[in-house]
């Protein structure tokens, strides 16, 4: 053995039950290739689909034995309880309205919970699941997957440790286009649930990204704004939730921010994006790219930091899996968020870099306050 060989751990795969994520969800098999690729879950149960036939047919075609394909949610919680060898952990990957009953029960039964976000559809129903955690003392683990990026990583650990100074302007941006069509178009078939209220609930596209682009900006800054003032808006024509959201917010400290999220915008696939600036310094993050963080020095020249390159950063360098210049991506960063949660639950502890249900809560509220704001005519509402 040389210093070069690598430690071999040894670990119990985790038994994964699954919830929605059916043959035509595109999550679904997002979350089963992440809960594999460091091989530490191994997909036992599910009750994949609203339509039961199809659901246990697209079950048992993945692997899972017959007598663990499930009809619904309701009778594979009761059944997993029951057994000797029960999954460990329930991951829910349904629409939004789904996401309160099944986490509630599934807590209440025993299991741990990798939910899809947002957690809820409301900030009382998150609320109540974030004292549901703590009365159970399972683990609830919300799926924001940029956290789960190597240089979004480094850039928090960054900011922590002040390289860029003290916080002043966040830009965050979340641009998408595949909502642009009207909800009856055919196209837009399969993501028309996000425009029902009653699924997605009130927040369309504040919801849908505009969550995953504030748990990013607080993620990256280490704190949330105080005060936000919103503008949610309806571009599609007869739409019921908003598809364009345009947030300003306030920090404790003075400093400011924006947030823009958007689903209709021709030409943005998924364009997530990071600016945040201090007083000696400033780093820019562009998902598209995700391999590389801009990292500014004040008074000095752009300088470019590579995944798992010069400077890495222990958190950045722990969820990387390749050398530099090999590009990782989208389920290598969900991966991490698996991964994370495997060791919390093997060792008893906290997965710190995994949202839970307190971020969960937080996501409900900044929802809330958006709607609130706009709704009376953009006025600034207290976090």
């Amino acid at each position: 053995m040389n210093d070069t060989t690598q430690k071999i751990e040894s670990h119990r795969k985790l038994r994964l039950g699954m919830v929605g994520g059916g043959v035509t969800a595109f999550i679904g098999g997002v979350h089963r290739i992440a809960s594999r690729i460091d091989d530490r879950f191994t997909l036992v149960a599910g009750a994949l689909d609203n339509d039961a036939e199809r659901g246990k047919a697209f079950a048992v075609a993945i692997g899972i034995d017959p007598d663990r394909a499930y009809d619904d949610f309701e009778s594979m919680i009761a059944a997993e309880a029951k057994r000797e060898d029960k999954v460990d952990v329930i991951s829910i990957v349904t629409p939004n309205f789904l996401h309160f009953p099944v986490a509630k029960a599934a807590l209440e039964a025993g299991f741990h919970v990798i939910c899809e976000k947002p957690m809820t559809t409301s900030l009382e129903d998150a609320k109540t699941l974030a004292e549901v955690v703590k009365r159970t003392g399972k683990q609830l683990f919300l799926t924001h997957t940029y956290t789960g990026y190597p240089m979004v990583r480094q850039a928090r650990e960054m900011v922590a440790s002040g390289e860029i100074g003290e916080l002043r302007r966040v830009q965050v941006e979340y641009a998408q286009d595949w909502l642009a069509a009207p909800d009856e178009d055919p196209e837009a078939a399969t993501a028309n649930w996000r425009n029902d209220p009653k699924k997605a609930g009130q927040g369309g596209a504040i919801g849908d990204i505009g969550t995953h682009a504030y748990n990013l900006a607080a993620f990256v800054a280490g704190e949330e704004p105080k005060e936000i003032l919103a503008e949610l808006t309806a571009l599609v024509p007869g739409r019921k939730v908003d598809d364009d959201a345009a947030v300003l917010m306030r920090y404790a400290n003075g400093a400011k921010g924006t947030l823009w999220a958007s689903q209709v915008v021709a030409g943005n696939g998924n364009n997530l994006s990071l600016r945040i600036y201090g007083a000696t310094g400033g780093l820019e993050w562009w998902q598209e790219n995700p391999e590389e963080l801009w990292y500014t020095p004040l008074g000095e020249p752009r300088r470019l930091l590579r995944r798992n390159g010069v400077g890495a950063t222990p958190s950045a360098t722990a969820g990387s899996r390749i050398p530099v210049a090999h590009p990782e991506g989208y389920l290598e960063a969900f991966a991490n968020l698996y991964k994370d949660a495997a060791n919390a639950l093997e060792t008893g502890g906290k997965a710190e870099l995994v949202p839970g249900a307190d971020d969960g809560v937080a996501g409900l509220a900044f929802v809330t306050a958006c709607l609130k704001s706009s709704a009376e005519g953009g006025v600034w509402i207290a976090l």
